[in-house]
């Protein structure tokens, strides 16, 4: 039995997964206590983070390498800090400055392939927009779980989720709306033709 991989990924409803400029702030401003409590559950679970190397450092970035050096400081953050986490990066040195992190060297194909045998627990990569990809296109993402919130970024939004991606049948598995509208879509993709 093989372990299962959500690539788990935020956007806008123009399907960009970050911005540049504006006034949005996290989230795009837009969460409320709904998605807040569901997306603390769904990290409260065993389950291991993938992340590729540009995701981490921006995590790094973001969240400070420790509790006493992160500015956010909120719960959903603290513990996907506290995870355990697989890197995949070709470029990143070890150690990394990160709690309870494993730097592996190599094809994220491979690396994925190999974690989703030997692990225990369910595997979750949060970002990692490239790498996930192409993990999708050789059939190793068994959910594409999709949070949209409601804005539209046709000027600031950057990073386009699926852009450059395979084409993909997707069957939907779960949805929901938190807050009243932010719409949390959990699809199985399957490569198209």
């Amino acid at each position: 039995m093989t372990a299962t991989y959500t690539f788990d990924v935020l956007a806008s409803l123009d399907g960009f997964g970050s911005f540049d400029g504006g006034d949005w702030g996290g989230y795009w401003g837009k969460h409320g206590p709904e998605f807040l409590e569901h997306r603390l559950a769904q990290y409260r679970e065993d389950q291991r983070m993938v992340l590729g190397a540009t995701t981490f450092r921006e995590f790094q970035q973001m969240l400070g390498t420790s509790a006493e050096d992160s500015l956010v400081g909120d719960p959903i953050n603290d513990r996907m800090r506290s995870m355990p986490t697989t890197v995949v990066s070709t470029t990143l040195q070890a150690p990394l400055d990160w709690p309870d992190a494993t730097l592996v060297s190599g094809d994220a194909v491979d690396v994925v392939a190999r974690l989703k045998e030997e692990s225990d627990v369910p595997l979750r990569s949060h970002g990692s927009l490239s790498m996930n990809r192409a993990l999708m296109a050789a059939g190793l993402v068994d959910r594409v779980q999709l949070t949209v919130f409601p804005v539209i970024t046709g000027r600031t939004g950057v990073d386009p989720v699926f852009g450059g991606a395979a084409d993909f049948d997707l069957e939907l598995l779960e949805s929901r709306t938190l807050d009243g509208r932010t719409l949390e879509l959990v699809y199985r993709p399957t490569l198209h033709g």
